[in-house]
């Protein structure tokens, strides 16, 4: 599928479980088959057009009426790998958090409340037909949680500049991010009392326990590369100062725990406020 637009939507990350072909049953799998075999295919920020695309009717499609074909390959080991994009399956877990996250007037400005049932009531029907079914994808707005740098390591940081532009992500077999959940669990759960920073750090195990053993793990930047200095792009190594706070707890040392902490957070409160600058 070609490209789009050449415009940039700059303000969404992602979480990504890149999974091999046996994961899938038939005829899933021989359809991931064929569309792996594709000249082209379909990048991030197609996937976020077309759902921004969808807010511009009136009244605006919140959710996509049909879920979506499309989905992101990766070749591991010679093994080919493909991470479904589910747009309506997230689309309705998005209009929940939104419910969370945004007064009711502003909510209803953008999302009209008889839209917003519409949506409910099908989300309702459809988990009824479909209760085990999980996304593949995990999206942070304008941030990328620092629970999910748990699952990686500096080595495995790809910073690149190509055609496409920049790139900043992170790789991982699945094997390995299970590991360092399990492993930062046990430190947390032994020197901080039970609250939101363990919270998310188990929410993001369970889910991909979710999925296949011999799965691939991605953390993408996203169009977070559009909006945070290159120059602090380069130097941004999270994942490595996630690290060092977790060994820092495991060690005892909470003042320096504490200070990774803050750093960590100043970076990210930075790159938030960015979404307000005119």
């Amino acid at each position: 599928m070609a490209v789009e637009s050449s415009v940039t939507v700059p303000y969404a990350a992602y979480l990504r479980v890149y999974e091999p072909l046996a994961a899938f049953p038939e005829p899933e799998r021989s359809h991931w088959a064929r569309y792996a075999t594709r000249e082209e295919l379909p990048t991030a920020q197609d996937e976020l057009r077309r759902a921004l695309a969808d807010l511009l009717p009136t009244p605006p499609v919140a959710v996509p009426v049909h879920e979506s074909g499309d989905a992101f390959v990766a070749e591991v080991e010679g093994v080919t790998c493909v991470c479904p994009w589910r747009t309506r399956l997230r689309g309705w877990q998005a209009l929940e958090e939104l419910a969370e996250q945004l007064p009711e007037s502003v909510l209803d400005a953008a999302l009209p409340p008889v839209v917003r049932r519409q949506a409910a009531d099908d989300y309702e029907r459809w988990r009824e037909r479909n209760p085990d079914a999980r996304p593949w994808i995990r999206t942070a707005t304008w941030h990328v949680p620092l629970r999910w740098f748990v699952l990686f390591e500096d080595a495995e940081r790809d910073y690149t500049k190509g055609e496409q532009g920049l790139v900043l992500r992170y790789r991982t077999p699945m094997v390995q991010a299970r590991r360092r959940v399990a492993r930062t669990l046990r430190t947390l759960r032994d020197t901080l009392e039970e609250g939101p920073l363990i919270d998310g750090v188990v929410d993001v195990g369970r889910w991909l326990e979710e999925f296949h053993p011999r799965a691939l793990v991605e953390l993408d930047y996203g169009g977070l590369v559009q909006v945070i200095p290159e120059a602090a792009l380069a130097d941004d190594h999270t994942a490595e100062d996630v690290r060092q706070g977790v060994a820092a707890l495991r060690e005892g040392e909470s003042a320096r725990a504490n200070e990774v902490y803050e750093t960590l957070a100043e970076r990210w409160r930075q790159v938030r406020e960015r979404q307000f600058a005119s």
